[in-house]
C-alpha cells in the first residue's frame, strides 16, 4: 500500500492551471451568440411585461371602479335614510332654529 503524500506546491499550481485550461476550452467551445435570437427573445419579454401592466391597469381600474360605485350607492342609501327619518322643517321650525340662534349669540356677548 502507498503511503499518503501531500501534493507540493508545484503540484497545486499544475492542478489550478489544468483546471483553468479545461474552464477556457469548455468556454471557446460554447456557440456564439445569435443577436437575432437575443432581440426575439427580448421583444417577446418586453410585449409581455407590456400585457402584464395593461392587465394590472385594468384590475385597478375595475378595482377603483367598484370602489366608487359602492361610495355612492352608500351615500345615496344614507341620504335615503336620512331623509326618512327626519321630515322636512315647516317654515314655523325654521324661524323658531334661527330665533333660537340668535338669541344664544346675544347671550354669549
Amino acid at each position: 500500500m502507498k503511503p499518503y503524500k501531500d501534493p507540493s506546491f508545484q503540484d497545486r499550481m499544475a492542478t489550478a492551471a489544468q483546471a483553468k485550461q479545461k474552464a477556457l476550452e469548455r468556454l471557446k467551445a460554447k456557440p456564439p451568440v445569435d443577436e437575432a435570437e437575443v432581440a426575439r427573445k427580448r421583444e417577446a419579454r418586453l410585449a409581455r411585461e407590456a400585457a402584464d401592466a395593461e392587465k394590472r391597469a385594468a384590475k385597478k381600474e375595475a378595482a377603483e371602479q367598484a370602489a366608487a360605485e359602492k361610495g355612492a350607492r352608500e351615500a345615496e342609501a344614507l341620504a335615503a335614510k336620512q331623509a326618512a327619518s327626519r321630515p322636512e322643517p315647516t317654515e314655523e321650525e325654521r324661524k323658531a332654529a334661527r330665533d333660537a340662534r340668535y338669541a344664544a349669540r346675544k347671550k354669549r356677548k
